[in-house]
Formats: C-alpha cells, sequence, structure tokens
C-alpha cells in the first residue's frame, strides 16, 4: 500500500489513494497504520475516493478507528495530495465529506508545502444538534453553560462545525490542562457520542491562542474544525473581529467568517513518502 504522509499545523495524516479500493476494512487500517510504534504514526487516516456528485471525495478516520464527517487539517492535506498527485487537473475544486461538499483552492504549492484555502460551510449552535440527548439550553442554544469535571468548573460554549466542538476560554494555555480536563469532558455524560474540547485565549480582536483534545485522538497539535469553531464562539461572544488569527501548538491558521461560512487558510506539508506491508 501506497502512501503519503503529511500535516496539517502538526496535525499528521497517513493519506492514501484508495479509488480502486485497496483499504477495505478502514477502521482497523486506521488503527494500526496511525499507531505511533508498530505503525507509520498519525493522528488519522485519510482516503481519497471517487465521488458520484462531486470533484473528489474525501473518508476520514481517526486514530482509534472511529469515522469523523470532517477534519479541517486532513482536508487541506487531501488538497494538496489530489492537486499534487494530478488525480485533478485543476486547483480549485469541490470535495465530498461526510459534511457535505467543501469547496477548496490551492492558493500556492511546491512539492513540500502549500497554502490551501477551504470554505468550511456554515456552523450550528442548535443544542439538539451539537448534544443528541439535550432538546433545549440556554434557549435553543448551548452557550456559555456551567460545567464540572474532576476538581473544576468550565464555562463552555458548544458549536457543530462538521464535528461537535466545546470551546472554553482561558486567561492562559495550560498543556496539562488541556490533557487533564479535555479528556474527561470529551466523555462527559452530556455528550453521548463524544465531544472535541477547545481552551481559548485571546489575545486581541484579531488573534487567538487555541489549544485542542481531540475526540477520537486525543491531544493534537492542532485541530481544522477546533479552530474554527474558536473562532465562531469568540465571535459570537464579542470578544474578536470576522477575521482573526490562529495560533496552535503546530502553526498558525487564519480564520474568516463570512456572512454565515467559515473560510480557513493554511499550509499542508508533505513529510514523506513510502510504502507499507499492512495489507
Amino acid at each position: 500500500m501506497e502512501f503519503w504522509k503529511m500535516h496539517g499545523a502538526g496535525n499528521d495524516f497517513i493519506i492514501v489513494d484508495n479509488r480502486k479500493k485497496v483499504i477495505e476494512n478502514k477502521p482497523q487500517t486506521a488503527i494500526e497504520v496511525c499507531d505511533r510504534h508498530f505503525g507509520v504514526g498519525a493522528d488519522g487516516l485519510v482516503l481519497v475516493e471517487y465521488s458520484q456528485a462531486y470533484d473528489i471525495k474525501m473518508d476520514f478516520y481517526n486514530s482509534d478507528g472511529s469515522h469523523a464527517t470532517m477534519c479541517g487539517n486532513a482536508i487541506r492535506c487531501f488538497v494538496k495530495y489530489v492537486f499534487d498527485n494530478k488525480i485533478l487537473d485543476k486547483a480549485a475544486f469541490t470535495v465530498e465529506t461526510g459534511d457535505g461538499p467543501k469547496e477548496a483552492t490551492v492558493l500556492n504549492t511546491d512539492e513540500k508545502e502549500s497554502v490551501v484555502k477551504v470554505n468550511m460551510g456554515r456552523w450550528d449552535f442548535s443544542a439538539p444538534t451539537v448534544i443528541p440527548n439535550i432538546t433545549d439550553a440556554n434557549g435553543k442554544e448551548y452557550i456559555c453553560q456551567q460545567i464540572e469535571v474532576l476538581d473544576k468548573s468550565f464555562e463552555l460554549s458548544c458549536v457543530h462545525m462538521g464535528v461537535p466542538h466545546g470551546v472554553i476560554l482561558v486567561d492562559e494555555i495550560c498543556e496539562e490542562d488541556t490533557i487533564r480536563y479535555g479528556s474527561v469532558l470529551e466523555k462527559h455524560p452530556d455528550f453521548p457520542q463524544g465531544i472535541n474540547v477547545n481552551f481559548v485565549k485571546v489575545i486581541d480582536e484579531s488573534h487567538i491562542e487555541v489549544d485542542t483534545w481531540e475526540r477520537g485522538a486525543g491531544k493534537t497539535l492542532a485541530c481544522g474544525t477546533g479552530i474554527c469553531s474558536s473562532a465562531i464562539i469568540a465571535n459570537f461572544l464579542n470578544k474578536i473581529g470576522k477575521t482573526v488569527e490562529v495560533k496552535a501548538a503546530g502553526g498558525i491558521l487564519k480564520v474568516t467568517l463570512n456572512s454565515g461560512s467559515v473560510i480557513m487558510e493554511g499550509k499542508a506539508v508533505t513529510i514523506c513518502k513510502g510504502t507499507t506491508v499492512h495489507i
């Protein structure tokens, strides 16, 4: 099985052209190839597949084998892979995802690194959408709700950005807190399908810092949908403007909120190319 290993802001992935269905058991393959000791090592497995309705299809699996409808950093790597391998002969195209079609553009590229812009679509504050077992929270939204885990109480706001995200504004980013509390919040009884947890420091109206505990992957260096969700909530709470530079541990993304849609822009980087005897 031929693969590329790529990263977006430190969020790393194994990319495979699966148009000929070389991978059948996708969850188990993701678990094995993403293992950092016995596999190639990555946060997720990204598969290139044919689409019946759009230019191309992205299928994504977390390192624990769980399927995710969307991953912001993965889609930028996916777009570079498709463009570099001339699977599509154009720099702007539409990607089918589990969260619907996403319009993507390669802004500039070389063999190692590209800058990719993706229209991530609309977000949803509806509590039943974010948290299926809750029919009503703070009216119709789960915003600034108090939640207690371990020895601490947090003010949590939720938004669905392809996948469900919780956002907590903090004075300072602390990686130890992200791991300790994020891992518990992910599996909190309020969230029967799990949730991604983002700790956000607002620096000024056009700069924020984000640290994320990802559902199905754990602590990562960046989360594209988490970064978008953090910008959405911070803007909703009147902490930032509509365009923001977001710093994560693994890199920087630009997020623009435009007429109800989120435009994400950032780098996609090729790490290496290889062959595994996994299957």
